[in-house]
């Protein structure tokens, strides 16, 4: 049957199969329920801030101690990344992403019946991390598997999720327990998290299988080309088989056979079978995980990037309210300033995107540019005085971290980091190595506010690793095409040349016609 650019029709279970990445189709799909996905992962991770003044009450903790539930969070979530990929290329992302969303909620829930803060850390730290993983590296890998040309553009739109979550989340919440307490309002969003679950069952897999015929073609041709140049610089006809030439390449020289009808035939039978064998391939075996990425130099460089980037990304949304509350500014305008930050979000988000799908461009420079930018927006921070002075620099922040955020993961499937091809066990270890920062960026913030008495000092902590973090970014691109990924490339074309046989020259047909022809004219002088 011959294949068509549009998807296979299939049962909703089964797979969507395309001769090419489809940019497009089911995969608007797969974008509405990443950006739902994001929304009850990221969203309600980055929103946690609001609980933060009444679990301190509740429980009688320091900042520090409560900062662990989120920090544990983020290292379950990163940490066990690896696992995620795995059970995504045994089980399918579908499954995957449903058992997660599970997890989520029921973690969630449990939660808010906690007597103390390490029920806290069991709760949303473990179970509800765990579920975090397995709920959004599948769906972002999957995503990116259905996009090409708008990949960059469309998982920044459907990242915004987040943006939109904090910024609706934040104030209901906030709402909420002055209504039913926290205990309710966190009941509630564990509850509402189960849509995570329904999200996991539209995540179809996808298939890209190029057509056979157009593969079919080259070697029927090529094959036939071949017999006409030889016949042309032998002099000789097919039927011949006395001329005294001994071509063992032609295919009039096969044992038993004298007729042309049969051996004309032969050729185009052996033109025609790579057809039908190419019919029915078997299909490779897929790593389960793929750590030959650690080898290459520019993933490694990418990973360290990562390292110390997360630094910046969640200490800022759990201390914006609590330094908004320190300058003097009320509950309400707290959670004001943080959804004005998850609106810049938005933006942000969707001008990388923009930018980022204009070709060509180097987007590895573009986004050393945003975290430059980004480290410029953490160290602003301290000194903002007042409503307005926040207010500013939050919606500054937002607008950088949108651009970083929303493109940082994606940019693994660029030629400049690893490659679509290996993306999946690249996206699992690069956000394994993240789980590093993710478990020490919130304490190491609540550590040194215990210790200052100063929140600006945890966004100093959060600029410090984003700078380092630009640094290691700035040498992807170095990697990828400097010395030592040259001499790596040097090797292995040498280990792929080994074994191939010497090359016979260009005219090896006309010695071998000297050899006949001196050989005739020595047996006509006998």
């Amino acid at each position: 049957s011959k294949m068509t650019v549009k998807a296979v029709k299939m049962p909703c279970t089964s797979a969507n199969v395309y001769t090419k990445v489809p940019d497009g189709g089911w995969g608007w799909t797969v974008a509405f329920a990443f950006f739902v996905v994001e929304a009850l992962t990221y969203g309600i991770i980055k929103s946690f801030g609001v609980f933060f003044n009444d679990l301190m009450e509740s429980f009688d903790e320091t900042n520090s101690r409560i900062s662990w539930i989120i920090s544990i969070c983020v290292f379950v979530q990163t940490f066990t990344a690896p696992l995620s990929t795995v059970l995504s290329n045994r089980f399918g992302h579908r499954l995957v992403v449903m058992a997660g969303g599970l997890l989520v909620s029921t973690g969630m829930v449990i939660a808010s019946f906690a007597r103390s803060v390490v029920d806290m850390y069991v709760t949303i730290g473990i179970v509800s991390g765990l579920g975090y993983c397995l709920s959004f590296l599948p769906t972002v890998t999957i995503l990116s598997q259905y996009f090409d040309k708008r990949r960059s553009l469309v998982t920044a739109v459907a990242s915004t999720g987040e943006c939109f979550a904090v910024f609706s989340f934040a104030p209901a919440i906030t709402a909420l327990k002055e209504q039913i307490g926290w205990r309710y309002s966190m009941l509630s969003v564990g509850v509402l998290q189960l849509g995570i679950t329904a999200c996991g069952s539209l995540l179809r897999p996808i298939v890209i299988r190029e057509q056979e015929e157009v593969k079919a073609q080259p070697p029927e041709e090529s094959t036939e080309t071949k017999y006409m140049l030889e016949n042309e610089q032998t002099c000789t006809s097919i039927e011949s088989i006395d001329s005294g030439v001994d071509i063992t390449t032609s295919p009039s020289n096969v044992p038993g056979k004298t007729k042309a009808e049969p051996k004309s035939e032969e050729p185009k039978q052996h033109g025609q079978n790579p057809v039908e064998n190419n019919s029915t391939p078997p299909e490779p075996k897929s790593k389960l995980l793929d750590f030959s990425v650690m080898r290459d130099y520019s993933f490694i460089c990418y990973a360290f990037f990562g390292l110390f980037a997360t630094l910046g990304f969640f200490a800022p949304s759990l201390y914006i309210i609590p330094l908004s509350r320190s300058l003097g500014i009320g509950k309400d305008h707290s959670a004001y300033i943080l959804s004005a930050m998850a609106i810049a979000e938005v933006f942000g988000r969707i001008s990388a995107g923009w930018v980022l799908n204009k070709k060509p461009i180097r987007k590895i420079y573009i986004e050393l540019i945003c975290v430059i930018l980004l480290s410029v927006a953490l160290v602003a921070f301290p000194f903002a005085s007042g409503f307005w002075g926040l207010m500013i620099c939050s919606v500054y922040f937002g607008f950088m971290l949108g651009t970083v955020a929303g493109t940082h993961i994606p940019l693994l499937a660029e030629e400049d980091v690893v490659g679509i091809e290996r993306m999946s066990s690249a996206a699992g270890v690069y956000v394994f190595i993240q789980s590093l920062a993710g478990l020490a960026g919130p304490p190491l913030a609540g550590v040194l506010v215990d210790t200052t008495k100063n929140y600006s000092s945890a966004f100093y902590s959060c600029a410090a690793g984003m700078v380092l973090g630009a640094v290691f970014l700035a040498l992807v691109r170095p990697c990828k095409t400097g010395l030592c990924y040259q001499q790596q490339q040097q090797q292995q074309v040498e280990e792929s040349t080994a074994g191939l046989p010497p090359e016979l020259p260009d005219d090896f047909i006309d010695m071998d016609i000297g050899k006949a022809e001196n050989s005739g004219k020595g047996s006509d002088s006998v």
